[in-house]
């Protein structure tokens, strides 16, 4: 197995990201929103939120919504499967290969990205809630970092 992590780190981390993923849309939406406005250059890849400048409005976007709501799902499926890594990776690589090849995303918004639900796991449950998930966050970003490799990045 390419997994890093024991049997009560899964249980634990899945605890952890039941909580946030318990108002996927909202917190996804949040994590979103707080990327755009902390890292501005991220806009740059979602061509309908360039406009958008205010938070507020941000939050009220049904595209920002939706797809916040798509990266919590598709960390949901991550976490689901994070004791298989074979499942796991079925999940991680067409996410990362489409990252890399069509959307042409830098890597490096992966790691914005999960760092920022650590802040916010922290801000809403606290700092066990975070450090439970830390280790998942680094499994999915060390396993995009290889798929881009793979693919020429």
């Amino acid at each position: 197995s390419t997994m890093s992590l024991s049997e009560a780190e899964v249980q634990s981390a899945r605890g952890a990201w039941e909580k946030i993923y318990g108002d996927a849309e909202d917190n996804g939406t949040a994590v979103l929103v707080r990327m755009f406005t902390e890292h501005p250059d991220t806009k740059s890849y979602f061509t309908h939120f360039k406009g958008m400048d205010s938070a507020e409005e941000m939050k009220q976007s049904d595209q920002i919504r939706g797809h916040g709501k798509k990266v919590f799902s598709a960390i949901n499926d991550m976490v689901q499967h994070l004791d298989n890594s074979e499942a796991f990776l079925g999940i991680v690589t067409p996410l990362g290969k489409k990252h890399a090849n069509q959307l042409k995303i830098d890597p490096k918004n992966f790691r914005i990205i999960c760092d920022i639900i650590l802040q916010l796991m922290e801000e809403k449950f606290g700092g066990d809630c975070k450090a439970s998930f830390e280790k998942v966050t680094n499994e999915i970003c060390t396993h995009l970092n290889n798929i881009y490799k793979e693919e020429g990045w």
